[in-house]
């Protein structure tokens, strides 16, 4: 799969059913998206299958991913 077209998907999957995590994620997407590795787009990837209120509770830093690499991610995507 092109890059273009990885990243495309990747905005894509980051519409979600919760209006606070569409607009942390679409912020974090327009800032981020581009820059991201391969590493961190399969971080990404990862942590866009979790539920909504577990991907909600980290992004709020109410919980922190056991992993590093989605615990770095939800760092950066909370800001």
């Amino acid at each position: 799969m092109s890059d273009a077209r990885q990243l495309d998907r990747l905005r894509w999957r980051c519409r979600r059913g919760m209006l606070e995590l569409d607009l942390l994620l679409e912020r974090f997407v327009d800032r981020e998206l581009a820059r991201l590795g391969a590493d961190e787009q399969r971080a990404l990837e990862r942590l866009l299958d979790l539920p909504d209120d577990e991907l909600l509770d980290y992004c709020y830093r109410r919980a922190r991913p056991a992993d590093p690499a989605l615990a770095a991610l939800v760092d950066r995507i909370a800001g």
